[in-house]
């Protein structure tokens, strides 16, 4: 059965699935007038942590539209993105135009447009190397990510043994977060803005990617960009009626 062709289709980036989104996706669903909200576990994440995680962020697309022509979902479908999942998105868009009418991408970087040392602080290496390589355990892993991703770690605690619960459920191998970080860092976008509706959101003070990453994106592609002054990497989590108000105004 067809569902509505207004779906919004949420991704979300390295080592995450459909649950790390929280609360957000009702908050979305409530503002949009109950549109209908899904969210799409990126191969090698989440309920399919066994599948291989494809190499490149085009492959991964190609998952994601299989997944969803699986569930009968049709376009065109509006997107909204994190990080390693808005350069899925991008490349989604680019390869097929008219399945993505709006996409909406959050602290992305893009190798076309910014240097390596900016799409991944130098600062973050040496922890996510640590725990990539050498492993930890369940709950060395989601503080670290906890305190990478977030301005206020000590305010989001609580998500921490939900997190855990989750990596121990589906846990995310060593190699398909390898194969992600890969595809994340040889994704070079297009210089042209694919032609598709877009807004990008960002945060002044992320730790994980500069913001300039997603400032030279939209300077770039001539789009619209929002800049939140204290959040850090997951906006959605700091502060998802935020993300739902920018979308709102430019929509």
């Amino acid at each position: 059965m067809n569902e509505a062709s207004d779906s919004w289709i949420l991704l979300r980036g390295l080592t995450r699935e459909s649950r790390h989104w929280g609360d957000f996706p009702q908050i979305l669903r409530d503002a949009m007038g109950d549109a209908n909200v899904i969210c799409v576990d990126l191969a090698g994440n989440g309920s399919v942590y066994h599948v291989d995680s494809p190499c490149s962020a085009s492959a991964m697309a190609e998952y994601c539209r299989d997944e969803l022509a699986r569930r009968g979902l049709q376009p065109p479908y509006k997107v909204l993105a994190m990080s390693l999942g808005a350069m899925v998105a991008t490349a989604w868009a680019s390869r097929h135009v008219a399945e993505i009418d709006t996409c909406v991408l959050i602290n992305t970087s893009m190798r076309s447009f910014s240097p390596f040392h900016q799409r991944l602080r130098p600062r973050n290496y040496v922890a996510l190397l640590r725990l990539i390589l050498l492993g930890g355990s369940a709950v060395a892993w989601e503080k670290t990510i906890l305190r990478l991703t977030t301005r206020h770690p000590d305010k989001h605690a609580e998500v921490i043994s939900r997190w855990v619960a989750y990596r121990e459920e589906f846990p995310v191998s060593r190699r398909n977060a390898l194969r992600q970080l890969l595809a994340a860092a040889r994704y070079r976008a297009p210089i042209l803005k694919p032609a598709t509706r877009m807004l990008i959101l960002t945060s002044a003070r992320d730790a994980l990617v500069d913001t300039r990453c997603s400032q030279a994106l939209a300077a770039c592609w001539n789009c619209h960009i929002a800049e939140h002054p204290d959040a850090g990497h997951d906006i959605p989590l700091e502060d998802g009626p935020w993300v739902v108000a920018q979308i709102r105004e430019w929509m």
